[in-house]
């Protein structure tokens, strides 16, 4: 979609101030999203404390009884019986320590997912309700201006008017706007391209 068929903002003072103001609520309600899912990520995230305190201490117990199996091992004749329950105690903290690290994956796991979820969903809502009808607007303005500088352009926003607009506003404009348009009546087309141009956000020139 060129940059040229788009008319971001209406020629209209009221419309225009409206426009302005739900882009900035949008725009604040996007930015408040993010700042809103990097808060929980943190929180969530500093989770990970637990995990990494029993990281450290199945760490240190088993680097305890393997010391001290290792001591025990070197006496003769007991060394190698003595030393299978702090073998198996080491084995212990190993599996702690494990369980710590899968902690701290999990945790950070699920604060980025916590994270990205509360952050997506307003801002995917917002874009739906905020930023589509926007992008209608833009282009549906940006043509009907192009379409006014056209020489044919009364005709082809007259046929829009008849395609598009309330059956009430173009009835007000004439009382048979089809056949005024077909018989090429040049007041009644030129206010039926006036209608379009108004409900387009275009000023009428």
């Amino acid at each position: 979609m060129s940059s040229r068929t788009m008319k971001l903002y209406s020629d209209y003072p009221r419309h225009r101030t409206r426009q302005i103001v739900a882009d900035l609520f949008a725009l604040a309600a996007i930015a408040a999203s993010v700042w809103l899912g990097f808060v929980i990520h943190g929180l969530v995230d500093g989770l990970k404390s637990f995990g990494a305190q029993m990281e450290e201490s199945g760490s240190g117990f088993r680097s305890t009884m393997t010391d001290i199996s290792d001591n025990l091992s070197g006496i003769p004749l007991i060394g190698g019986g003595v030393t299978t329950p702090f073998d198996n105690a080491s084995n212990a903290g190993k599996a702690l320590e494990s369980a710590g690290q899968a902690e701290q994956v999990a945790v950070h796991n699920l604060a980025i997912g916590l994270g990205l979820g509360i952050a997506a969903l307003p801002i995917l809502t917002i874009l739906l309700f905020w930023l589509v009808p926007r992008l209608r607007f833009a282009h549906r303005a940006g043509s009907a201006r192009s379409m006014s500088t056209q020489p044919a352009g009364v005709d082809l926003l007259a046929l829009r008017a008849l395609a598009g607009q309330k059956l009430s506003r173009i009835s007000a404009v004439h009382p048979d706007p089809m056949s005024a348009w077909r018989n090429g009546d040049e007041v009644a087309m030129r206010a039926l391209a006036n209608l379009e141009l108004k409900s387009s956000g275009v000023r009428v020139r």
